[in-house]
Order: structure tokens, then sequence, then C-alpha cells
């Protein structure tokens, strides 16, 4: 049985229609998975403990912070920049400052540039892992461990790069349901 020219059409063009649909759908998660994997963007590698291997050779580390617009807290890298040995495992400080009468939650994402270095800057324990909360006035210092993995010396375009940049920006995100219900003073029990 032969399909009429119009329905065939509709058909054709509601298969599109649906496959761009699931494309568009699949491509987040895909780009993260790619961005993770070969750390194309600048993208991290995590890791339990540090290198097992430290070169004699020094990459220069640079920090930098910046907020979304809108967020009110203070934000600044301790250092600007340090020098380590490739394989050895650093330590930097980030300071946060809520200037506010009220609790405000965020969210910090992180950046690598040069790109090709993402893939080799390797965070231990960071404070991008976890919603930060601060207090009104409260001022705190979040430490980041990292290292840069010794294959950077191998590969065919990293090992070119003597300055890794690692960048972080705070987005103001939702309370917590129990901070915000403390933050409105709604904590109220009904018998």
């Amino acid at each position: 049985m032969a399909m009429d020219p119009k329905t065939k059409t509709l058909a054709q063009t509601v298969g599109v229609v649906v496959l761009m649909g699931g494309l568009a759908w699949a491509s987040v998660p895909f780009y993260d998975w790619f961005c993770r994997v070969t750390g194309f963007g600048g993208v991290t590698d995590v890791a339990e403990a540090g290198s097992d291997v430290i070169l004699d050779q020094t990459i220069k580390i640079r920090f930098d912070a910046s907020k979304e617009r809108g967020m009110p807290w203070e934000f600044k890298p301790l250092q600007r920049e340090m020098d380590i040995r490739i394989g050895e495992t650093g330590l930097a400080f980030y300071e946060a400052y809520n200037p506010t009468d009220r609790p405000v939650a965020g969210s910090a994402s992180y950046n690598v540039a040069p790109y090709e270095a993402g893939g080799f800057f390797t965070k231990i324990d960071c404070f991008c892992f976890e919603q930060q909360i601060l207090q009104p006035g409260e001022r705190v210092e979040m430490p980041v461990t990292f290292y840069v993995d010794p294959e950077i010396v191998d590969d065919r375009d990293a090992k070119y790069v003597h300055r890794i940049t690692l960048g972080y920006t705070f987005h103001e995100i939702d309370l917590p349901e129990e901070q915000a219900t403390r933050a409105t003073g709604k904590d109220k029990t009904v018998n």
C-alpha cells in the first residue's frame, strides 16, 4: 500500500523534528562527557591523590577569579601565581566574603587555559566540588589542591605550555531549603 505524498511528507517532517529534538537533548551530556575525557574546553581531571612522578621541570600556574553579574560576594585568589614542578602537589587559596545582611549560597564553575592543558591539570580537592554558603559578613579561605600531570611533557600540543591559568567564576544559587527557611524566619513548628 503506497502512502499519499502529503502523508509521506508529514511523516518525514515529524521524523526530522523528533531526530533533531533527540540530538539536542543528548548534546549537553555528550559534550560534557567529551570535555571530561579529552580535556577540551579547559575541563580538568580529578584524582584521589597526588602524582607518583615529579619532574624537575617547572610550570607557572596563574589564578583568576570572577563573579557572575549580580553575585554579591567579593571573590579573589590569595596569590596571583606560583611556580610548581610538574607532578608536584600544589595548594592555593581563594577568598570569598559576603558583605550582605543575608546568607548567600554560591557555586563555582572553573576553567583552565590554554585548553590543551585542561586534561593535564588534575584537582585532588577543591571548593568547587560543593556549594558554598556564606553567612552575612562571613569571610572564608577556600583551598584547591592540584597537580599538573607529568604526561603533559609528552603531549603533542600541551608540551609547549609553560603557563596555565586556573579560573573560577562564582554564581549565586538558591539557598538549600533549610537555610532559606532560617533566613526568612519561617522556621515555626505547627501543632
